[in-house]
């Protein structure tokens, strides 16, 4: 289900939003799914939600959307800072909740991941936001109920405005 989409003015410019609502974990993992066979190369996703609001649960789908041979092995890379999957693209899984400041995420080699022809998803990513790419798609998770959750996707950029628009569809 979903509100459709909106636009507004932010810091300059129009930016596009599409709120969608997960009524349990498997409406997620559909979305999530979907949301991965639609990414392209050098796709840049930011994820931001308070601890359990199902991130890493959303990567994983993505994973399975990619063609990632056993999504069961995504985590949280809490620990390790970025992990790495083979699927249809690379999925480059970043989660930047342990780093004491933005420069760490820089030192990380980050831009040449952002330029490569993966796909990266950032856990956290309202901690970095200077160093993300202006052009790219964020998704705020937020738990609204025991297993729903409401998900804000806001487009930067032509072709994450196209993506939103393919999944209202």
């Amino acid at each position: 289900m979903h509100d459709g989409i909106t636009l507004s003015w932010k810091q300059g410019r129009i930016v596009k939003t599409l709120v969608l609502h997960f009524p349990d974990p498997a409406a997620t993992q559909r979305f999530g799914r979907r949301l991965g066979q639609a990414l392209f190369p050098g796709a840049v996703v930011g994820l931001i939600g308070q601890l359990g609001a199902g991130k890493t649960y959303l990567v994983r789908a993505v994973a399975e959307g990619l063609g990632v041979a056993d999504s069961r092995v995504v985590g949280s890379p809490t620990f390790v800072l970025i992990q790495e999957y083979q699927g249809r693209l690379p999925l480059y899984h970043f989660d930047t909740y342990r780093l004491k400041s933005p420069g760490e995420f820089a030192d990380l080699g980050v831009h040449e991941y952002f330029e490569d022809q993966g796909v990266c998803m950032i856990e956290w990513a309202d901690r970095v936001p200077d160093l993300l790419p202006s052009e790219r798609l964020d998704i705020r998770l937020e738990v609204v109920g025991d297993t729903a959750r409401r998900a804000t996707l806001e487009a930067h950029g032509l072709a994450y405005e196209r993506l939103l628009d393919h999944l209202q569809e």
